[in-house]
């Protein structure tokens, strides 16, 4: 999840969606009827109908202009948008998002080729490249689909025809693309990524162009993931279980997420495997103290908080209030009553203070760059930090600083980010260590020793092009105990002196 710390509260890139059932005995069930973009805030709010292969391009445009514009991350303005559009049927919702993602991930080779053409980098243009670049469409084909009839796309322009025509033939990729196009990589991220993976650069950068699977996380108190393997594939889902973590599950296909109920009974949560591993390597356990320093929504919460048992206690700290309240409401659906909520004015509330060395595992997730997000969320990659990368650095040191305050002697401080550059992670590690003596690294063998492959030997380092999941890092570190003091004996009357 992608966050900035800030007085204002944290951004976050949580979205989802799902889709209405046909209402019984509705007209739409009786009868023939097709709508499309311009009319779903009437027709489809009133009956349930499928879409023309037209109506989905100009829905998917109006779409792309709402995320285009919208300050907020892609998959929350989906989100809305779905929200607003509730009768849409699941093959309709599924077509729109994948075009939409689509477009997302072929930004810069898209946008390179209208370039070349002279052509404006618009959402329309961008589609109609993408029509023929990526679908293999011709121009006749396109044109029948922008024919200007209702609900569709208005016709093709004398301009747009010359764009059609320049593409016509040619491949996603060109030989003149410069490396950082081809493979969708920011300026902002060229160095830094460069730095981090070296001759690997363009097969990881690769990776994050592919669509990721969706990974759910078992919750233990209230299934088990062999009970929830067999009830997926009962709903006629590929799924499988995850390498890694032993409670995560793989369902390699698209779908409305309503086809999954374990979702409102709480049974399942989605959750990448990487960000699972995460929440095991806190070693959390029934009766531990624990505190999740940046809980956002709540998703390591919640698997910590099953982790224990509904034993111990856990305090999920952030400092937007609203993103606590849902993540409340998480616990209450999964049933786990063993958390409480924090609202913190800043990393260094007074109540960090107050609660010195009162916990045996704190978990800072802290707020990052997104890198190791960018295939699950392809419009993160053209948002660079808000703070900048260095001043992005700088906020991480003073949270985990602080967040250290809260370990008892003997006890775990853990430090995740979803990035995969050096700066916000071994760096980052490197300057803890160096300014705090009281604490060690735990290695990853010791921490997790059934956590084989991790692209560092110290650390858990997951990328997409190797593992499979999201980019995940984590460091273990434990505060060293503090030497017993030797307490005298009472000594008696005849006792030497």
């Amino acid at each position: 999840m992608i966050r900035v710390w800030q007085a204002s509260g944290i951004r976050g890139a949580d979205g989802g969606g799902r889709a209405a059932d046909l209402p019984n005995g509705s007209r739409a069930s009786r009868e023939t009827k097709c709508f499309t973009a311009p009319a779903l805030r009437s027709a489809f709010n009133q009956t349930v109908c499928p879409v023309t292969p037209a109506a989905r391009l100009q829905a998917t445009l109006d779409l792309l202009s709402e995320v285009e514009s919208a300050p907020r991350p892609a998959d929350a303005v989906t989100s809305g948008w779905f929200r607003g559009q509730r009768h849409l049927e699941d093959a309709d919702r599924g077509a729109i998002l994948e075009l939409l993602y689509a477009l997302l991930r072929h930004r810069a080779r898209l946008g390179w080729w209208l370039a070349r053409l002279g052509a404006d980098d618009g959402p329309r243009n961008r589609l109609l490249a993408w029509l023929v670049l990526g679908e293999g469409k011709t121009p006749d084909q396109i044109g029948r689909l922008f024919d200007g009839a209702r609900f569709a796309p208005s016709a093709v322009t004398q301009a747009e025809a010359a764009l059609l025509a320049g593409v016509q033939g040619g491949k996603m990729v060109h030989p003149d693309m410069p490396d950082e196009v081809a493979l969708e990589c920011p300026a902002w991220a060229i160095a830094p990524l460069l730095r981090r993976f070296g001759a690997a650069f363009a097969s990881e950068m690769a990776a994050t162009l592919l669509p990721p699977p969706l990974d759910l996380r078992v919750n233990p108190i209230k299934s088990t993931r062999a009970d929830m393997l067999r009830d997926l594939k009962g709903l006629g889902l590929r799924a499988e279980a995850t390498p890694l973590s032993p409670y995560g599950i793989r369902v390699r296909e698209r779908l409305s997420l309503s086809r999954l109920p374990g979702l409102k009974t709480g049974e399942i949560e989605i959750q990448d495997e990487g960000s699972q591993l995460v929440a095991l390597l806190v070693g959390a356990g029934p009766g531990d103290r624990v505190v999740d320093f940046c809980a956002g929504a709540g998703g390591k919460t919640l698997a910590l908080a099953a982790q224990m048992k509904n034993k111990g206690h856990v305090v999920a700290c952030d400092i937007n209030e609203t993103r606590l309240k849902r993540c409340a409401e998480r616990m209450r659906r999964a049933g786990l009553h063993n958390v409480e909520t924090r609202v913190l004015s800043s990393e260094t509330d007074r109540w960090v203070k107050r609660h010195k060395g009162g916990y045996d595992r704190v978990l800072v997730d802290a707020p990052c760059s997104g890198t190791g997000t960018w295939r699950r969320n392809p419009d993160a990659r053209w948002r660079a930090p808000e703070l900048g990368l260095e001043n992005l650095v700088a906020l991480q040191a003073r949270i985990l600083a602080s967040a250290a305050r809260l370990v008892k002697p003997g006890g775990r401080l853990v430090y995740a980010t979803c990035s995969v550059l050096c700066e916000e992670n071994e760096d980052q590690v490197a300057a803890f260590l160096a300014t705090h003596p009281a604490f060690q690294v735990v290695p990853l063998r010791d921490a997790a020793p059934d956590l084989i492959d991790s692209a560092h030997p110290d650390h858990l380092s997951l990328t997409p092009a190797r593992h499979g999941t999201d980019g995940f890092f984590a460091a273990v570190f434990q505060r060293v105990a503090a030497p017993e003091t030797a307490v005298p004996k009472h000594r008696g009357p005849t006792d030497p002196a």
